[in-house]
């Protein structure tokens, strides 16, 4: 009974914002403004921080990593929006479904794990900062951020091949911006149960221990900066971490609202927009919150121009 009204699916039509026929055109400027100033920030992070030789320490190396990351983040789904947001035909390939699924779950997962290894680089400088440049040498840090990328691809492996073995009978409207776990799992007329463990467990390891690990490298952070006796070191602690802790707390509070709970609670109406928060939004938050009042940024950009400008003089 359970394969008699299976049929063959080759595309899924993206619903997305089809609701809102009369806002496609402003929906397609906000979302291109998005993606621009979302490529733009984190490119500019990236060249930043590679200019200056001041800049080339673990912290930087792992934001350098968290802005390719949100470069990739980005461009995994928002180009497709804008495209559908202009197109009468909403759709993507199975296939296609199949790559975005894989390269955005990877991309997620990779995140928590990478913000985790940031939050760990800040506890050993300030709680331990004598023995800083020992323990976070080159070597450790290039090691955590290839086990981020390795364990990211791994996590989004297992559920890509456990969801792509699920049928699909007829029904192939996915109410939601892109593929991801929540609409197909909904959209399977199959058992989803050993999904939705695997969901829970995976979850214990990519999204609960690393948010954890977090929580209590700034419980020990917090501690160490109230002991600093000048209100000046205070601040220059508080101001390093407080970025970093921002973000950590909106992308670890939608990634964990989406994927940490049973299926029969999901309501892809509502989820929506929570994953419009995790996957747009916060990839452009990023690089502004990292640079507003990041004074190594501002340094690292004034060496580079005065560097333009001796090369324009020396031209001219």
């Amino acid at each position: 009974m359970e394969g008699e009204n299976q049929t063959a699916i080759f595309e899924f039509i993206i619903l997305g914002f089809s609701n809102l026929n009369d806002l496609q055109f402003l929906l397609f400027a906000i979302f291109l403004m998005i993606y621009l100033c979302t490529l733009g920030g984190n490119v500019f992070i990236i060249l930043m921080t590679l200019a200056d030789s001041r800049l080339h320490t673990p912290m930087y190396f792992f934001l350098r990593n968290l802005a390719f990351l949100d470069i990739c983040y980005t461009t995994t789904n928002v180009p497709q929006m804008m495209v559908h947001l202009l197109s009468e035909k909403k759709s993507i390939s199975y296939g296609g479904c199949v790559t975005q699924f894989f390269a955005f779950l990877s991309l997620v997962g990779i995140e928590c794990l990478l913000l985790a290894a940031m939050a760990y680089d800040r506890y050993i400088a300030i709680c331990k900062p004598l023995r800083y440049s020992v323990i976070m040498n080159k070597v450790l840090y290039s090691q955590l951020a290839a086990s981020c990328w390795i364990c990211g691809f791994l996590n989004s492996l297992v559920h890509t091949v456990l969801t792509f073995r699920l049928p699909f009978c007829g029904d192939n409207q996915i109410n939601y911006f892109f593929c991801d776990i929540p609409p197909l799992l909904i959209l399977s007329c199959g058992d989803t149960s050993v999904n939705e463990l695997v969901i829970l467990f995976l979850g214990v390891f990519i999204g609960w221990a690393p948010f954890l690990g977090i929580m209590l490298s700034y419980l020990y952070i917090i501690i160490t900066i109230l002991k600093i006796c000048s209100s000046e070191g205070r601040q220059k602690a508080f101001s390093t971490c407080a970025s970093h802790l921002v973000i950590v707390l909106l992308y670890f509070g939608s990634a964990i609202f989406t994927y940490g709970r049973p299926i029969s609670s999901y309501s892809l109406a509502k989820d929506r927009l929570i994953s419009v928060l995790y996957s747009i939004v916060t990839p452009m938050l990023n690089p502004i919150i990292y640079t507003l009042r990041n004074k190594d940024i501002r340094k690292a950009l004034r060496t580079v121009r005065e560097k333009v400008a001796t090369f324009k003089f020396c031209l001219s």
